[in-house]
């Protein structure tokens, strides 16, 4: 508690030597200060010393509005009130952004009722069906992991509670069961065509590009291009997998297999558990409720169909039929197609479970509300970022930014900084979005104003720096001990949280390692994203395959029953 009041004060010292230094600091986009800085820097600072990502975001605005006004005692009255009246009022008042939060919660509400109409149950029953001993077990529970990839919190309550009796059986240690789960949450969200990220992500690229005044480009189009930068979630996936199939464990989590497999502890001797996740059921559907994957299946898949094919139209409608598919979904209203996808995978859960009778339609509105419900904190810090993002370019921090270190900082490390910034971000206040929300109003107007070109958007460094926000901010995420994926993965899985921790953290540093000295740093000097992504994969297998050593190759120790608490 200390170590934070203290860095709180740093903050606020910070602050307080460029006000003193000016009576006002009358920043614009044409004549930037220093001062343009000062609310994204507070935001971060305050961030990191309070692990509060809201407050924060709310007092950088605030900061932001004062100096607006002047930094005068009528100026911190007027800037206060402008910062809720003007400033976030505005944000939810764009049309694009209303798109973006009504599509988060169509999303959100459609997989409350495929969760509770046994659809979700369903494709967990399909898999668990092949998990016959500890590879398949593993590869089990990793294929659950992608296959729920509509949303990382659904991910990680159904993942961990479905498999756990499953692994318990095949002794497959908790550690290794939180991790598989953790590590196939947020990963796959993140990078996945559809989920109940795209719409957060999309929202803040669509935001920062339409403040560069870049309206005819679509949002949308540029998050697809850019998941091919995003290297640390692609090598995650692939190391739970290889980690899977080949038995291999290195570091603290080869212990805790070797343990589990010869000795039938599933759990490190001392460690304590919380069960409170096993209770939770708001994925859960009632008790004879059949369990039919196609009822989860259908859905989704008309979500998927319906934004692509709604893109499509109206993008042909805008450029013509006879145009490129790259110029169609280019000229495509992409916030547009998000809301008539989602209502249209809701609508077909809906009927689904009405034709079936699996719920009566005030069920289903309650199910769809719980669902919705859950994207609330998230919509909050996305209309704060919002905001900020809206007071910065006011101020002019791109401008001031891109002249401070337009000439210092190599154009070709610009991703590879902005993957260690996003990462330490989220790690010390263990938000992923948090990190998100804050980076990226800053990150996307440096990578346009210094690569200068006629079409920024098209360059591989653009794309991997929007990459890296995201990538970055997952990894520091899966590191961060007070990340609530994190947290919420020991939960569902009935694991020691220091535990699950201890014994993740070797393989995410190595991943994450791989991602920014063989992915990033490469293709910010034109290397191909496929080559790059091609060796940070070549030395995951590597370390895996020279490192890691199978449990089972240990003498066994005598078999005890198993501790679970």
């Amino acid at each position: 508690m200390h170590k934070r009041i203290w860095s709180f004060l740093a903050v606020l010292a910070m602050l307080a030597m460029p006000l003193t230094a000016m009576a006002a600091p009358a920043s614009t986009p044409d004549n930037p200060v220093f001062f343009s800085l000062l609310p994204p820097l507070f935001t971060i600072g305050l961030a990191l010393a309070t692990r509060s990502v809201i407050p924060a975001l709310f007092l950088g605005v605030v900061l932001g509005s004062w100096g607006l006004h002047g930094l005068d005692i009528a100026g911190l009255w007027s800037g206060t009130l402008d910062s809720v009246a003007v400033h976030v009022t505005g944000a939810v008042a764009n049309a694009d952004h209303a798109a973006v939060m009504v599509f988060s919660f169509m999303i959100g509400g459609m997989v409350g009722i495929i969760s509770r109409n046994g659809g979700m149950q369903g494709i967990v029953a399909a898999l668990v069906k092949k998990a016959d001993n500890r590879r398949h077990g593993q590869l089990a529970t990793a294929g659950l992991g992608v296959a729920i990839f509509i949303d990382d919190y659904a991910n990680t309550l159904v993942v961990g509670n479905t498999m756990r009796p499953v692994t318990d059986k095949l002794r497959i240690s908790r550690e290794k069961l939180a991790y598989i789960v953790d590590s196939t949450a947020a990963p796959v969200s993140c990078i996945a065509l559809i989920t109940t990220w795209i719409g957060y992500e999309v929202g803040l690229i669509g935001d920062s590009l339409r403040q560069l005044g870049a309206v005819d480009v679509s949002a949308y189009e540029v998050f697809l291009t850019s998941i091919l930068y995003s290297f640390y979630p692609f090598l995650a996936l692939l190391m739970v997998f290889v980690i899977a199939y080949t038995g291999r464990d290195y570091g603290p989590m080869y212990v805790a297999e070797h343990r589990a497999l010869t000795t039938g502890q599933l759990l490190a001797p001392g460690a304590t558990v919380d069960d409170s996740a096993e209770k939770d059921n708001s994925f859960t559907p009632a008790a004879d409720c059949p369990k039919r994957a196609i009822n989860a299946i259908l859905p989704i898949s008309v979500l998927v169909v319906g934004v692509i094919g709604s893109m499509y139209m109206t993008g042909a409608a805008e450029v013509g039929h006879d145009a490129g598919l790259r110029d169609i979904l280019g000229a495509a209203d992409a916030y547009l197609a998000l809301v008539w996808g989602s209502l249209l995978g809701v609508l077909t859960a809906t009927i689904l479970s009405l034709v079936q009778k699996l719920m009566t339609l005030e069920q289903v509105v309650e199910a769809w509300y719980k669902g919705a419900r859950g994207m609330f904190l998230a919509m909050i810090i996305l209309i704060l970022a919002w905001s900020l993002a809206d007071v910065t370019t006011l101020l002019g921090t791109g401008p001031y930014l891109v002249g401070m270190l337009g000439d210092s900082l190599p154009i070709g490390l610009l991703p590879a900084v902005t993957f260690v910034v996003a990462a330490f971000t989220a790690f010390a206040t263990g938000s992923s979005w948090g990190a998100m929300g804050i980076l990226m109003p800053l990150v996307i107007p440096l990578a346009w104003s210094m690569l200068g070109s006629p079409d920024p958007t098209q360059s591989a460094i653009f794309l991997s720096t929007i990459a890296c926000v995201l990538s970055g901010s997952v990894w520091g995420d899966h590191c961060s001990p007070i990340s609530d994926t994190t947290v919420l993965s020991s939960l569902a899985s009935s694991c020691d949280h220091v535990d699950h921790v201890r014994t993740q953290l070797p393989y995410a540093m190595t991943a994450g390692t791989a991602a920014l000295l063989l992915g990033t740093v490469p293709a910010g000097y034109g290397f191909p994203w496929w080559a790059s992504l091609l060796l940070g994969a070549g030395a995951i297998v590597a370390v895996i395959r020279f490192v890691g050593r199978k449990p089972e190759d240990q003498p066994a120790t005598p078999l005890v029953e198993n501790h679970v608490r």
